[in-house]
């Protein structure tokens, strides 16, 4: 992996990869020809890794079933926005964890104002293939320093704020703490966020989740997840104006690519191991 890049940050070229193979396919779910543009070029650095990660990147030998769920988890996210810029066109979105994804400009409408936020050594990447205009913006910076609102805070929305695979690797009260920020300082605003089942957390699935993302996927051992909820009106309890608006999980997907992993739609615990919760924060 690139030399100062964090075991979570590594989850962007996962999520990146996983775009570029699916947009490579046959019948795409997703069509995302900046990651093939990307990978095409990071491609030229970790061939020449030795790592087990990097080796599956760049042979395109990721689980099928993680590429497909990726690349259905992004289109889905590319509606919230289309959605929310239909409601609102010169809306503001601020896509929080952004990694490498290229999400401006799959919904770029003409008068959205958008902010990519990510780590430092995620933005500095990021830089090499995306140009900063006066409505795409990079922030590089923590989700948790809440110093990154300031720029944010120039605009007057309404915002939207998604959250694709950030919020299960921060604990619990980091989230809390999150959410409740953004509420007060962008009152009005939406969130869209991807959460896991908090029972997924405990003693033995939590081991069962760490062997596949750390052994099958081999990402490093902070990549963890840490936190979770019950359900997806948990969080109306953190605040009285945090409101559920609705959810939808992989196999909501009508896409065919899905296959017989469909059936196990009709089990809970399956269908909301991970899933995604939209609220207003009044």
């Amino acid at each position: 992996m690139l030399r100062g890049v964090s075991d979570v940050a590594a989850t962007s070229f996962v999520t990146l990869y996983c775009h570029a193979i699916e947009s490579r396919s046959d019948n795409p779910v997703l069509s995302d020809p900046k990651s093939v543009e990307i990978t095409t070029q990071l491609n030229k650095t970790l061939s020449l890794s030795g790592h087990p990660l990097d080796r599956a990147l760049v042979s395109g030998t990721l689980d099928k079933r993680l590429v497909v769920h990726i690349a259905i988890r992004a289109k889905k996210y590319d509606d919230y926005a289309r959605d929310f810029l239909q409601r609102f066109p010169d809306g503001v979105v601020v896509n929080i964890g952004c990694g490498l994804d290229s999400r401006f400009l799959r919904i770029d409408d003409g008068r959205v104002v958008y902010y990519d936020l990510d780590l430092p050594e995620i933005i500095e990447i990021k830089k090499a293939f995306f140009n900063e205009t006066e409505r795409y913006h990079l922030l590089a910076s923590s989700v948790l320093d809440f110093d990154w609102m300031v720029p944010v805070l120039r605009h007057k929305g309404p915002f939207l704020f998604m959250a694709e695979g950030v919020f299960m690797y921060l604990d619990g009260k980091d989230v809390q703490s999150l959410v409740l920020k953004i509420q007060e300082k962008f009152p009005g605003s939406e969130l869209v966020c991807e959460v896991v089942n908090s029972v997924w957390l405990r003693y033995p699935l939590k081991k069962l989740l760490d062997y596949k993302i750390q052994r099958q996927v081999h990402l490093g051992k902070d990549a963890t997840f840490r936190s979770g909820i019950h359900d997806g009106r948990e969080m109306e309890q953190w605040h009285t104006g945090i409101q559920f608006l609705d959810e939808w999980s992989y196999f909501d997907s009508e896409e065919e690519k899905l296959g017989w992993f469909k059936v196990l739609s009709h089990i809970e615990l399956i269908r909301k191991t991970q899933w995604t919760v939209h609220y207003r924060l009044n």
